[in-house]
């Protein structure tokens, strides 16, 4: 059992949150939600213990591990991939080696009455009960298994953890966690940097082998599945529920309607008391009632409305120009990189007004196909673009391409055409920029900022051709559900890069499937393409057992 005790975090004058206390019990798998801002991911840092907290305190038992994977790392490494997760079990070896060194040492003296003897068989039998309790462990089978089940190669295993992308080490560092079989995983937006099949392979893992977890994450999905509580971080103080995301919803409805029931009729009770006081303040009969109305109002504890409720903002892109038929048509395209092959002979059909998927595994070469297509790389095949075909791509670097001097509201004006110009303080709160905001440059932004920019900006231009390349990254689920609405009513043609099942779930009607250096075509929606393939693994894995 792990207990947070009074947490309190206080910074530059401002309370974040005050007096929090809850407990996390042995399989509790636990959702911490929130706006942003409200302090999340200061509260996981302060269950790993990377921060402290100006007042409470966090208790475990002493022989308790609690991991952590923050969202953003790195740490570089001179080891390979391989023997970088094997420090997961470190210590573990160093214990083992310890102990081979001591029974060694046992056969050699010959000083059996000695109290050096004795305090030997002392420490060979402590190690030994330590390593009793471990269980026995393949370590090197342990290892494959998670790195497997998280997307790498076997070829991967003995490249130097360093030549891997930022988004590749963190699952380096998430594979530490997972073969730690830590008592508490404290995971920080994990799917971030997951493809689909990895995020499956986590969610079941979880499940299945973790003791306990607190999770942040955007991914509705993943949360709905993984989770069996879900905490509430809001306006400095949390609501603790014993359900899953999407009851917890229901529940905070609930909560939030009872709350504004309340705020209203206390705003009357005030009114009341304010008119009366008013009215009667000079007159000498009602004296002592006008004072005991003062003072019952300075005593008064405010009813507070958690959260302003902006559901009601929706955002529409522009009319799409009309383009041709067939708005891209792919004839056997193939990439290699030097002796490298992406994937190969690739030919599909993509109609005007079609809603597609490209999925598959981290670098089976769906953001190389795009590329292609937006005739950034040179590759083997013919793509043809119809004809008036206008494209709006938003890149998975697209936040670094924004102009570094202007203003957030700059930004936006600089492309809103119409009628939208006379809303684009209500879009820029819809993506959390307040008013506080529009006159930042954009130089001082953060990435997940740039990025919640970089997507209004798109979602105003005037296209017939979409190329969204895993665009919700740094999005909240708020600002998803606003984005996949307006996606959803889109009169164009999409084309839709995303790990995110719940943001694809009823958005494509085809799903492109990147992988064994082929591109495979699947007339249906992705919930029916996962299922499906879910189904085919089974069925796999069943004849080779025959």
């Amino acid at each position: 059992m792990i207990s947070a005790d009074g947490l309190t975090v206080e910074f530059g004058g401002q309370t974040l949150f005050k007096d929090i206390s809850f407990v996390v019990n042995e399989k509790d798998r636990i959702a911490l939600m929130g706006k942003n801002g409200a302090g999340k991911s200061t509260l996981l840092k302060l269950m790993a213990g990377v921060q402290k907290p100006t007042r409470g305190k966090v208790s475990a038992p002493k022989e308790a591990v609690i991991a952590y994977l923050p969202q953003h790392l790195m740490h570089e490494s001179d080891r390979t991939l391989f023997e970088e997760a094997s420090q997961a079990f470190a210590e573990v070896l160093d214990m083992q080696k310890k102990l081979d060194e001591l029974n060694h040492e046992l056969t050699v003296r010959t000083d059996y009455e000695s109290d050096e003897y004795s305090q030997i068989i002392e420490q060979v039998s402590e190690l030994s009960e330590k390593l009793y309790s471990q269980g026995e462990i393949n370590f090197d089978a342990e290892v494959e298994k998670i790195l497997l089940g998280l997307g790498f190669l076997r070829e991967d295993f003995n490249k130097p953890s360093s030549e891997f992308s930022g988004g590749w080490r963190m699952r380096i560092e998430l594979a530490k966690i997972l073969l730690q079989n830590p008592d508490l995983i404290l995971l920080d937006e994990p799917t971030n940097h997951l493809d689909i099949e990895s995020v499956q392979w986590l969610e079941e893992f979880l499940i299945n082998n973790s003791k306990a977890v607190i999770v942040i994450s955007h991914d509705k999905k993943f949360i709905d599945n993984i989770t069996t509580r879900t905490i509430e971080v809001t306006m400095g103080r949390i609501y603790d529920y014993k359900v899953n995301y999407s009851k917890y919803l229901e529940l905070r409805a609930e909560r939030r309607e009872h709350q504004q029931k309340q705020y209203d009729e206390q705003q009357k009770m005030i009114a009341e008391n304010q008119a009366f006081i008013e009215r009667f303040k000079g007159t000498y009969s009602k004296t002592l009632q006008v004072q005991s109305r003062v003072k019952m109002l300075e005593k008064l504890e405010l009813v507070e409305v958690d959260e302003v409720d902006t559901s009601h903002l929706k955002l529409r892109f522009p009319p799409s120009p009309r383009s041709g038929s067939y708005p891209v048509i792919a004839e056997h395209v193939g990439k290699s990189y030097d002796d490298f092959l992406v994937f190969n002979d690739a030919s599909f059909t993509i109609q005007r007004g079609e809603k597609v998927a490209f999925v598959g595994k981290n670098g089976e070469g769906k953001s190389t196909m795009i590329r292609a297509i937006m005739k950034e790389l040179e590759h083997e095949g013919n793509i043809q673009l119809g004809h008036n075909v206008q494209i709006g791509y938003f890149a998975q670097n697209e936040a670094s391409l924004l102009d570094e001097q202007r203003t957030v509201f700059q930004t936006i004006d600089d492309v809103a055409v119409g009628d939208i110009r006379t809303k684009i303080k209500d879009i820029l709160g819809a993506f959390m920029f307040g008013g506080e905001d529009w006159d930042k440059k954009v130089g001082v932004l953060s990435g997940g900022e740039r990025t919640r920019l970089a997507m209004i900006k798109l979602l105003l231009e005037p296209v017939n051709l979409l190329i969204l390349d895993e665009p919700t990254n740094h999005l909240d689920i708020r600002t998803k559900d606003i984005l996949k609405q307006a996606l959803l009513e889109f009169d164009g043609t999409l084309i839709l890069v995303s790990h995110d099942r719940d943001f694809l779930d009823g958005m494509v009607s085809k799903v492109y499937e990147f992988g064994n250096k082929r591109v495979k075509e699947h007339l249906e929606g992705v919930t029916e393409f996962l299922a499906r393939k879910k189904m085919e693994h089974l069925n796999e894995l069943e004849k080779k057992n025959k």
